[in-house]
């Protein structure tokens, strides 16, 4: 289904549809796996079933649509939290690495020479 932009996800799949249908509150769902649209057999996509009656009650919402929108919603920011997660985490771990480069005490005592590498400069690949 088409949804508006505030609503979209990046590559949605059941198993985040289905996890953000729950964080929204929608009790009665069902879930099937493995099943393809007739237009497009070789995708397995899967199919979520939701109750009219669960997500009137649970929700509040008057139609399909509204729901989708809802359940959009709820979804990008779970996204948003996730990426906004990860960020600080590697953010984390960079500054825990340049710490400890900063601590390690120079090898060579103090020089300014570059480092030669393992490897061996090859001048050519054959002379004749």
């Amino acid at each position: 289904r088409r949804v508006p932009k505030d609503s979209s996800v990046i590559k949605p799949d059941l198993e985040g549809l289905f996890l953000a249908s729950r964080k929204l509150g929608l009790k009665k769902i069902k879930r099937e796996e493995n099943i393809s649209h007739p237009s497009r057999p070789h995708m397995n996509e899967g199919r979520m079933w939701v109750s009219r009656s669960g997500f009137t009650q649970s929700v509040g919402a008057n139609s399909k649509e509204e729901l989708l929108q809802l359940i959009g919603a709820q979804w990008r920011q779970m996204q948003r939290e996730q990426k906004q997660a990860s960020k600080e985490q590697l953010a984390k771990t960079q500054a825990t690495g340049r710490r400890r480069n900063r601590q390690q005490p120079n090898s060579g005592g103090g020089s300014s020479k570059p480092q030669r590498s393992g490897f061996k400069k090859r001048s050519g690949f054959k002379k004749r």
